[in-house]
């Protein structure tokens, strides 16, 4: 997590928290209002109050969870209290809503007496389709969910408890797999024996785990049949008192442990009694019973996962809850049974054999990623868990008898890839772990700007660059010291206009002249442009002193980009600078061009900017699908405008035969499927496209400010292509998030044109 202070901004920021509530149907005339409300209302009211089966259909029900909590165990944080637990349901509603596209309402409620709370709960059922119980302490959760669960027909789910149990099962799976121990004979020993700890017993025993051969240990040791301080959860396992008494004595000859307790109770020498191949998982959170470094040295044939992101094998119940709410809110089921729960366990299981695709690979440092040690549980920004569990909970729901509807798998399954709604925050992650992976210095000319220093801050936090500042030297160390940013000792700040800075301005002044001496550019001119920082850092990038640059947080986008393609100029076969913008929307990425340079493309320049546009978008990992946009479908209009589209794509496909394009047509037919394939059959786009090329300037302009504005959409960009050097110019509104990705952006752009380089001479 970042800093104290950032984690509040960022809560507090703009409309507060991090959940709205929108309306899914247009709400703009009379006519829409008398549908909403009344009179038109009355009518979903009387269906429902026929068959009550019906708020399926009319409302917002079969997309809807209740995330409830009453704040007695929120997190590692303890018995806080409903309010101060708000806002981790909220970030749990944001959970659903990124992975799933599940709506959620939080719900605190201030009650901790079991029965009430159960009554409360039980109230709302009406509104949802499913319950997720979050954070209620133990034993009460076990009570709350059962007696839930006899009452209601909708799915109550307490994540704390199934949610590990279930991703933990699909590592236990694959860990014994590659561990060869048949389930029915491993020796468990669990530390701990609250709701996770015994959910997960509960479930591995459902898995094919024997009883016989679990050992239980909470605080005080040993659950054995001669303690008398054990409730009735607890008492199911306690033991034959055979003289253990310690979890050291318990893991002499144990085939696995698993851990839900605390950090640094497992020492190495504990690890060295167990048995061959032991599997580990230390999932106390966020410092596990033993740490993954420390499993490994002391056992090198170990198995090890833990709850922690920076290590291999993380047990993250964001594998789980989203998924298995959808499928079972597609089927509409009853409740989540255990073979519903199997079946989540044993597609993630599945999933970890399966190729991982290069997107997920270099979204988690490039290291290949292939079943073993290192690799038994699936990613968590994994895309494809979406429509690996969601179908296989659906399907065991109407095997189980509670879905209320039925659906087709196969069907269901590409439905669920076709609406994943992880590809904007995937290429978002995949630049920064790619940039992370092999950092660059960059310059960012405009640092006298509190909004870039702040995310200088965060660049170094995450180590996706090395940054150099150009800037008053005085005014960067004001603005750091105001904002307590603790930056200045990890970076390197140049003042242009300091004698420190004297030689090198000299050096790029001769450089300059020789650029542009014929272009007008005297000498006296030349050492002018040099205190300016824009002139300085397109000048460092140039002579190689950085990788790449970051501006144009000052200056109007001409004034920005005119130095860059004054000393740079375009990249080798390039025709045209490109402004291209990706359209981050709720379900999809869209990318837009040219937004910035070519007012009216020839049909050369034209094909020149979609091929452009395409090479960047496979560079993020995506296939283009291009689109070449006009107010023409396919020849339906003749005007030379039409023509010199048609043209364009001549070219593309003569240039380019295996990229996937077509046109001209309108933005509705490029973004409908169905009414695309219904009216010209003949199009060779086989998807929506996702990459627009505009015939000009200004509709390309128009359409991405409209899309921002109207449909919601966030604007990252505008992305330069076709400058010779890697540079990232943004617009003065640009946020910290839009600074941070295109700098990652950049990094990843400086990394390409090393290994081209590289093959260039080999």
């Amino acid at each position: 997590m970042g800093r104290k202070e950032d984690a509040l901004e960022y809560h507090r920021r703009g409309r507060h928290g991090k959940i709205e509530v929108v309306s899914s149907k247009p709400l703009v005339s009379q006519g829409d209002l008398s549908l909403a409300y009344t009179p038109g209302v009355a009518e979903p009211c009387l269906a429902i109050a026929k068959d009550p089966d019906a708020s399926w259909e009319y409302t917002a029900r079969g997309n809807l969870v209740a995330v409830i909590s009453n704040g007695t165990a929120v997190l590692g944080l303890g018995n806080i209290g409903p309010a101060a637990g708000k806002p981790v349901m909220e970030g749990k509603a944001c959970l659903f809503k990124k992975f799933a596209d599940i709506d959620v309402f939080d719900l605190e409620v201030a009650e901790t007496d079991v029965d009430k709370l159960v009554d409360i709960i039980a109230s709302l059922e009406p509104t949802f389709g499913g319950i997720n119980l979050e954070d209620i302490s133990a034993p009460a959760c076990f009570d709350v969910e059962e007696k839930l669960r006899a009452r209601l027909s909708i799915p109550v789910f307490h994540d704390d408890q199934h949610g590990t149990a279930i991703i933990s099962g699909a590592g236990l799976l694959n860990a014994a797999e590659l561990a060869d121990k048949p389930l029915g004979a491993i020796k468990l020993v669990v530390s701990g024996a609250g709701a996770a700890a015994i959910a997960c017993v509960d479930f591995f025993v459902s898995l094919g785990v024997d009883p016989a051969n679990v050992t239980l240990c909470d605080s005080k040791g040993v659950l054995h049949a001669g303690r008398e301080d054990l409730n009735r959860h607890k008492r199911r396992f306690a033991r034959a008192d055979d003289g253990r008494r310690t979890l050291a004595d318990a893991l002499v000859g144990a085939d696995m442990f698993m851990g839900l307790s605390v950090a640094g109770l497992v020492t190495p020498a504990m690890l060295q009694t167990m048995a061959p191949r032991p599997i580990i998982f230390a999932m106390a959170n966020p410092d596990p019973e033993i740490g993954y470094p420390e499993a490994v040295a002391a056992r090198p044939d170990a198995l090890v996962a833990t709850g922690r992101s920076d290590y291999p094998n993380q047990v993250n119940n964001v594998l789980g809850f989203p998924y298995i709410f959808r499928g079972a809110l597609d089927v509409r089921a009853r409740s989540v049974t255990e073979p519903m729960k199997v079946a989540a366990a044993r597609a993630l299981a599945a999933l970890a054999k399966e190729p991982v695709p290069e997107s997920v690979v270099a979204a988690y440092g490039g290291k290949t990623l292939r079943l073993g040690p290192e690799y038994f549980i699936p990613k968590p920004f994994d895309p494809r868990v979406l429509w690996w569990v969601a179908p296989a909970v659906a399907e065991a729901a109407m095997a189980s008898g509670v879905a209320r509807v039925p659906v087709d798998v196969g069907e269901y399954r590409d439905k669920l890839m076709r609406r994943s709604s992880n590809a904007a925050f995937s290429i978002m992650r995949s630049m920064n772990k790619t940039a992370r992976r092999d950092p660059r210095k960059i310059v960012f000319p405009e640092a006298g700007n509190l909004r870039v220093l702040r995310a200088v801050q965060q660049i170094l936090d995450e180590e996706i660059a090395r940054p150099v500042l150009l800037g008053r030297r005085a005014e960067i160390e004001g603005l750091c010291r105001d904002a307590s940013l603790s930056i200045l000792d990890h970076v390197t700040v140049i003042d242009p206009n300091e004698p420190a800075a004297a030689a090198d301005a000299e050096r790029y002044a001769l450089r300059l002249t020789e650029l542009r001496g014929r272009k007008g550019v005297t000498l006296p001119q030349a050492k002018s442009l040099m205190r300016q920082s824009n002139y300085f850092g397109v000048m460092m990038l140039e002579r190689g002193d950085v990788d790449g640059l970051v501006g144009g947080f000052k200056r109007s986008y001409p004034d920005s980009v005119r130095p860059a393609l004054q000393v740079l100029g375009l990249a080798p076969g390039a025709q045209v600078a490109v402004g291209m913008y990706m359209m981050v929307l709720q379900n999809s990425v869209k990318f837009f061009g040219d937004t910035v340079f070519t007012v009216e493309p020839t049909a050369e320049q034209l094909a020149d900017i979609a091929v452009q546009m395409a090479d960047a978008v496979a560079g993020f990992g995506i296939t283009p699908r291009v689109a070449m946009i006009s107010y023409s479908n396919f020849g339906s209009v003749r005007h030379p405008d039409v023509g010199r589209v048609q043209a364009a794509l001549e070219l593309v496909r003569a240039r380019r035969p295996e990229l996937e394009i077509d046109g001209e047509m309108q933005p509705e037919m490029a973004l409908d499927e169905a009414r695309r394939g219904e009216t010209y059959p003949f199009s060779t786009l086989t998807r929506n496209a996702n990459t627009l090329v505009f015939d000009r300037l200004a509709a390309g302009n128009a359409a991405y400010q409209v899309l921002e504005c109207l449909g919601n959409a966030d604007a990252v960009g505008p992305i330069l292509l076709g400058v010779s050097k890697p540079v990232s110019l943004l617009q003065n509104e640009s946020t910290v998030d839009d600074i941070v990705n295109m700098t990652a952006y950049t990094v990843m752009k400086a990394q390409v044109a090393d290994r081209e380089r590289a093959a260039r001479r080999a």
